[in-house]
């Protein structure tokens, strides 16, 4: 027998839960660690080929991706809600970012508590020329899928972070 790499170790995983614990759901357990799995994997060739490089984590470049794309001052706790991150996380990384020069913070007027980002233009270059490279890597990983296929895929997603328990984790942020 072959021993199992990174992504064959679903089958065995899944196999061995199943001859331990008879009632089982195989399926989504398969379905489960296949997402995990894929997604881990995809975002560390993310990071080590394009983020680290730059010296970023995939955090920092989830918290620059919101503030780019929103191209706007917001409030931290929405950009933790829009990069599904907690509001601890955003707060640890904005001091990093904003030390480099890529983000500046200042208090909100409507409450003297809340602290609105926004990025500086040099967080904007370095952003937009990041996900270029970024955007080079989703089309590689993306082109060993047909268009429909692809399509097929993002509507399974979509309809799976629809769901009732997608709702509620998303809430727990």
């Amino acid at each position: 027998m072959t021993e199992p790499d990174f992504w064959s170790f679903v089958d065995v995983a899944v196999d061995r839960a199943a001859e331990r614990l008879p009632g089982l759901d195989a399926g989504a357990m398969r379905l489960v660690l296949s997402l995990y799995r894929a997604s881990n994997a995809l975002v560390y060739d993310l990071e080590s080929t394009v983020h680290r490089p730059r010296g970023w984590s995939w955090p920092g470049f989830r918290v620059l991706f919101v503030l780019w794309t929103t191209g706007e001052p917001l409030e931290a706790s929405r950009v933790a809600q829009l990069s599904g991150m907690s509001r601890a996380a955003v707060s640890a990384l904005v001091n990093t970012l904003v030390r480099d020069g890529l983000v500046s913070r200042r208090t909100a007027e409507h409450d003297r508590r809340a602290v609105e980002l926004t990025l500086t233009p040099d967080g904007e270059q370095a952003l937009a020329e990041a996900f270029t490279a970024h955007h080079e890597r989703e089309r590689t990983w993306a082109s060993a899928l047909t268009a429909d296929e692809a399509a097929t895929l993002t509507g399974l997603l979509q309809k799976l972070m629809a769901g009732d328990v997608a709702a509620a984790a998303n809430r727990r942020r």
